[in-house]
């Protein structure tokens, strides 16, 4: 894969023209787009659509969390539209996940679509500790993260959101293959923003992160292609 192959520009702007900006400027160098919770809520299927028209993979961020019959017929409708890769919480449970896939799996059948991979997501990267004790979770993160991420690669999903401080024991440890996609990463002389778990791009992929979620480190930065381009020299040539 190359390493511009690897990297997931996060559309985590408020206006269809941001959006469009960001893409003219970066797209020829990208393969994959993010559209999140803001983007989707204010403009819905049309954005991924146009995305999709323009040759892009789209990688749709909902983090779908809910019974499982309300998730299986969301990821359906999603699959439909042709995403690449979708989001579920993995705290839903076993059964959400399960049901998750098979919604994915239908709509793609449904559409004569690519199945996308449906994504677990484990810990927020925005959480640390304290916060998740505060949500009642007691345990360490890097315990959190593993169980929930056994828990959903068992019951069929073929990846795991996680940060970058957990995804090389993840790979070690879980024996079947899954795609880890790792957001949190941030250049050597970003700002944090409001991630609390972070790491630098080639760190990430050294350890095991198949794909790099990023946002405003590429977007925000005075010159977006140059950004992109310093990312992809920090991981070319790491061996996967």
């Amino acid at each position: 894969m190359k390493a511009s192959e690897r990297i997931i520009v996060a559309l985590d702007v408020d206006s269809i023209d941001e959006v469009r900006s960001i893409v003219e400027k970066v797209g020829k160098n990208v393969a994959t787009f993010k559209v999140g919770m803001r983007l989707f809520t204010k403009y819905g299927p049309s954005l991924v659509k146009e995305l999709k028209q323009k040759g892009y993979g789209v990688f749709l961020d909902l983090k779908y969390h809910d019974i499982p019959n309300t998730v299986e017929t969301a990821c359906l409708e999603a699959s439909e539209l042709g995403v690449d890769m979708l989001t579920i919480h993995a705290c839903g449970g076993a059964e959400m996940c399960r049901s998750a896939v098979r919604g994915a799996e239908a709509g793609a059948k449904k559409a004569g679509n690519k199945i996308p991979t449906v994504l677990a997501v484990t810990v927020l990267t925005s959480m640390n500790e304290e916060a998740l004790k505060g949500v009642g979770v007691n345990r360490p993160i890097p315990l959190q993260v593993m169980a929930l991420a056994e828990m959903a690669i068992n019951e069929g999903v073929g990846g795991i959101v996680c940060s970058a401080l957990e995804v090389k024991e993840l790979k070690q440890k879980i024996k079947k293959d899954f795609v880890a996609v790792v957001p949190g990463i941030r250049l050597p002389d970003g700002d944090t923003n409001d991630q609390k778990r972070i790491a630098s791009p080639e760190v990430a992929v050294n350890d095991g992160a198949d794909y790099l979620v990023m946002g405003r480190p590429i977007y925000a930065a005075k010159d977006p292609v140059e950004a992109l381009n310093r990312t992809c020299a920090l991981i070319e040539g790491i061996k996967k």
